[in-house]
């Protein structure tokens, strides 16, 4: 893949979104000189600016060394947090006041990072905090605090997220 592949590998997804294409080429770019040893010290100045412009500007964290997959929709890029161990799947859609990240344990360290799979699409103001996985072609909903794994083709809501079909059966039950 050529540089501005790679850089544009975004662009399709966040059509219609020109805070998205913009923060998503950044990153782009920023991961591009962070993954490339020679390019991390030509490329040291421009994630100094990476960090100032996305960071303190668009009050958006996400770190320059984090893998996440093509196709990264970010609509209403605002508030937007996660951690640097955090790995995204590809044609994933995150949306405002989104969390990702690890939790702190009792003894005072913290836990591992989610993994997200392919496909997920989160919406605002969701947190994903633990070392977790969300399968591939899952929907999270607004306002879902996700601790627990969720498997593929599922959704999870709530808080604590449950799987709808986890929420069905304790319904049904009743």
């Amino acid at each position: 893949m050529s540089f501005f592949e790679f850089i544009l590998q975004d662009w399709k997804a966040n059509r219609g979104n020109p805070k998205g294409r913009i923060i998503t080429s950044l990153f782009r770019i920023a991961n591009f000189c962070s993954t490339r040893r020679i390019y991390f010290y030509l490329g040291l100045p421009y994630l100094i600016f990476y960090r100032i412009l996305v960071e303190w500007f668009f009050s958006i964290e996400i770190p320059w060394n984090v893998k996440i997959g093509k196709n990264l929709a970010l609509f209403h890029g605002q508030a937007l947090v996660m951690n640097s161990e955090v790995v995204i799947g590809e044609n994933c859609t995150l949306r405002h006041c989104t969390t990702i990240g690890h939790k702190q344990l009792k003894n005072g360290g913290f836990s591992g990072s989610p993994v997200i799979g392919n496909n997920v699409d989160m919406g605002s103001n969701v947190c994903i905090i633990g070392k977790i996985h969300i399968g591939n072609n899952v929907k999270i909903g607004c306002g879902a605090v996700v601790t627990k794994s969720v498997g593929d083709n599922e959704t999870a809501v709530g808080n604590p997220a449950v799987s709808l079909n986890e929420r069905e059966r304790f319904f049904i039950n009743l």
